[in-house]
């Protein structure tokens, strides 16, 4: 297969699909938005992609909590659908609210019998926090982040601080390498701390037990050219965006 189908599921609220969609084509992929009321309507649409992504936004206006409305859709609608997509080897991302509605979903594998076990809160600044993060990967076992040692990207969130219930289940989650994006120092943060929003161990993204399945609270398709970065013109070392390589990883899984 020489261009692999990606699903952009939006939903009322969404606001970072089509930049979603172009980092996806400009990596090989072949994207269509698509709304979530048309899955809905037909569960069966899922069959024809290959990647499933569900990207940043307000999704319904973040009531109640980021990402809990269009979570409790997919898990209480569409379960049986995502599961089988997960399980035929393609590919799940969610970004900043698509991270959100994946930890209200269930499907990163982190829930149990005791019920949910992680949530992103709302930053220990109780602010809206938009701003350049340095990162790190912390896991072998996520597929998007392949070939990746540390990256930048922009942050842009309120609810972003990763919670576990207790500790046993936070080393539970690391040893199964699911941890896979950490925040970590770097030479620009200058007098800001490191850790935006306060995220237990510093999480910044977490992957399911496959690896398959990717949520991520930075932006990495605001940086798909070297240009986005705000010190582009001063860092001649910087790539062409370091937010491509997580879509380009992607895609290659099905080239």
């Amino acid at each position: 297969m020489s261009q692999p189908r990606v699903l952009i599921l939006r939903a009322p609220g969404t606001n970072c699909d089509q930049e979603t969609a172009y980092a996806f084509e400009q990596a090989g992929g072949a994207p269509t938005e698509v709304h979530l009321n048309r899955w809905l309507e037909a569960p069966a649409l899922a069959e024809e992609y290959q990647i499933l992504c569900l990207p940043g936004g307000f999704s319904y206006g973040d009531d109640v909590a980021a990402g809990r409305i269009y979570g409790n859709q997919l898990r209480h609608h569409l379960a049986e659908q995502l599961q089988t997509f997960r399980a035929a080897g393609k590919l799940i991302l969610g970004i900043c609210n698509g991270f959100q509605i994946l930890i209200k979903s269930g499907l990163l594998d982190i829930d149990d019998e005791a019920g949910p076990a992680a949530t992103l809160a709302w930053n220990e600044s109780h602010r809206f926090v938009d701003r350049w993060v340095h990162l790190k990967n912390t896991s072998e076992k996520c597929v998007f982040l392949q070939g990746i040692d540390t990256l930048e990207l922009p942050i842009a969130h309120a609810e972003g601080r990763f919670l576990v219930r207790d500790d046993a289940k936070l080393e539970q989650l690391a040893s199964h390498g699911q941890l896979a994006l950490r925040y970590a120092p770097g030479s620009a943060d200058g007098s800001r701390p490191y850790n935006p929003n306060g995220a237990t161990a510093d999480v910044a993204g977490v992957c399911d037990k496959s690896g398959r399945v990717f949520g991520l609270m930075p932006h990495p398709e605001r940086f798909i050219d070297r240009t986005q970065h705000p010190q582009w013109t001063r860092r001649p070392e910087l790539d062409a965006g370091a937010g491509m390589r997580i879509f380009q990883n992607a895609v290659a899984c099905f080239e």
